[in-house]
């Protein structure tokens, strides 16, 4: 009989994680997918598993949205149901999310092993509810995979070198599906967009959205830049705009979420990508794409060293614009983040409960 694994999963990140891993785990083992709920919009959810050709999901959460508190705290009486039921030999979390936190836990309360994939990573900001996760996360699970030799220093420094693994970003391997199939995205021909004549953005931290003083003053200093800004609008940063009466500046292209594929089309078309999110950091520097996150820090530190990375702190500092549009990284471009990724941490699973 096939051992069993249990991979949970609930937002657009870990969806993207999950695909090329599972392609490998399921000619070997018996997979559950379990997909919380913590991302309910149908493009940054449903669609990923339809584009990314993941397993339809065993279980389906519904948790929603919430407090951090709430959401976690029914993430967890409902993934402990679910490992009660199915007696897994192995738990997967992927990320920082409120699902990752709620995934270690309950997997560790009944002591099933379970792996984090993407352990590690280190903002050293606690104000940032991701930072909290993922090293929860990093001191209840079995197994740590790394993605950067600064994530194997950190988990050092935490004395967890013993249960970690250089595995390498599985992103890597996600993105080389994605870019092919990118090319047949109709979104670029959709909007009319012109590759290299604009600059992509997201935004959707909580320090950046929920005061919608702070959110203002960025589309503001945005609105300054002399060039196009599509952005994708988060249902969450959606919904302060339009409880604050919030205008959008007149070279911006707001339009909705993206699916993924659609959204790495995007990117590729793109000057520049302005984000506040740790994953298009990475994904942007894969891409060969300049960067400048709105953030005081980053935990993808090697981005930023690499000069592909731009950091700017959107709260203290002041006509950023300007840095932003003569921000140009060097042409030396090495490779952060591995190859071969998901075969590498197959060989580790399988050692591991094969």
């Amino acid at each position: 009989m096939k051992k069993k694994i249990v991979s949970v999963v609930g937002a657009r990140p870990q969806f993207v994680k999950l695909a090329p891993l599972s392609v490998f785990m399921r000619e070997e083992f018996q997979e559950i997918v379990v997909h919380t709920g913590q991302h309910y919009d149908y493009n940054m959810s449903q669609s990923f598993f339809e584009e990314l050709r993941i397993p339809r999901p065993s279980y389906f959460l519904e948790v929603g949205s919430g407090t951090h508190g709430v959401q976690t705290g029914e993430m967890l009486i409902k993934l402990e149901n679910v490992f009660l039921k199915e007696n897994p030999d192995l738990v997967i979390v992927f990320g920082d999310t409120n699902s990752t936190l709620a995934g270690a836990l309950a997997a560790s309360k009944q002591l099933i092993r379970t792996i984090h994939i993407e352990a590690g990573l280190r903002s050293f900001n606690k104000v940032m509810p991701e930072e909290i996760n993922r090293v929860v996360a990093d001191h209840v699970s079995d197994f740590l995979f790394a993605p950067t030799s600064t994530a194997m220093t950190n988990l050092e420094a935490e004395n967890l070198l013993n249960k970690s693994f250089f595995t390498g970003d599985i992103m890597v391997e996600s993105l080389k599906t994605a870019v092919e199939r990118s090319k047949r995205s109709t979104l670029i021909d959709k909007y009319s967009l012109k590759k290299s004549l604009y600059y992509l953005l997201t935004l959707h931290r909580p320090y950046n959205v929920d005061n919608s003083s702070i959110l203002s003053r960025i589309l503001t200093e945005l609105g300054k830049i002399n060039i196009k800004v599509v952005f994708p609008v988060h249902p969450r940063t959606l919904k302060i705009l339009q409880d604050n009466n919030i205008k959008m500046p007149a070279n911006f292209l707001p339009i909705e979420p993206a699916g993924y594929f659609d959204f790495i089309a995007l990117q590729q078309y793109s000057q520049k990508i302005i984000t506040d999110s740790g994953g298009i950091q990475k994904e942007s520097y894969i891409l060969k794409k300049p960067c400048i996150t709105l953030r005081s820090e980053t935990e993808w530190v090697e981005t930023v060293k690499s000069g592909w990375n731009l950091l700017i702190n959107p709260i203290n500092d002041t006509d950023y614009y300007k840095r932003i549009e003569e921000f140009l990284p060097e042409s030396e471009h090495k490779s952060l983040f591995g190859e071969n990724v998901a075969y590498s941490m197959l060989e580790i699973i399988r050692n591991k409960i094969g």
